[in-house]
Order: structure tokens, then sequence, then C-alpha cells
């Protein structure tokens, strides 16, 4: 699967709006069939900061991403709120699906 993290570091007027600036890119990218996750979570360290999760099955998935129309509209419709270039980590990894933290293990 291709596993992307991405950080939006977003303009202070838009912080808290974000969730739903970004809800009609969020869920179409959640319906595409090769999407496993898109997951938005907000920095606890800094409120203009949320931390997208997500992964596509595939290169193939990826690909469908990023030439989709929601893809290429969000591509106007977001970087306006955006107080600087997101940054990206995005590897391929030989999983499809989360794994279970060991070192953490719940014990019944």
């Amino acid at each position: 699967m291709i596993f992307i993290t991405a950080k939006f570091r977003i303009r202070p007027e838009h912080a808290d709006e974000w969730p739903e600036i970004a809800d009609e890119f969020t869920h179409a990218t959640r319906a595409e069939p090769g999407c496993l996750w898109f997951e938005w979570s907000r920095s606890l360290a800094d409120p203009t900061e949320y931390v997208l999760v997500e992964a596509f099955r595939d290169d193939e998935a990826g690909g469908a991403h990023v030439r989709s129309d929601h893809f290429a509209k969000a591509q106007q419709t977001l970087p306006p709120h955006l107080a600087e270039t997101p940054r990206i980590v995005n590897v391929t990894v030989p999983q499809d699906d989360w794994s279970e933290l060991g070192e953490m293990a719940v014990k019944d």
C-alpha cells in the first residue's frame, strides 16, 4: 500500500473551520475504491496544524487519486486557507492494513 502522512499548517483565521473546508475533498477521497483510509487529526501542540494520515491500495489507486476531479478542485480551493505548503512523507509498505503495536499489547 501507499502510506502517506502530511502536515497542513492552516491560516489561524481558518483553523477551526478546516474540517468543514476540507469536508468535500475528504468525503470524495474516502469514496475512492482504492482508498484504504483518509483521516485528519488536529495537533495538540499547534492548533493551526492538521495531520492527514492516508493510505491507498497501490500505485494505481494513488495515481487515480491525484488524477481525480476532486483532487484537482482541492488544488484550487484548499491552498488559500494554508499558511504554508504542506509537508509530506510518502512510502510504499508491504501490507494492506494497520499492524498491532506489540509493545503496548492489551492483555485480557
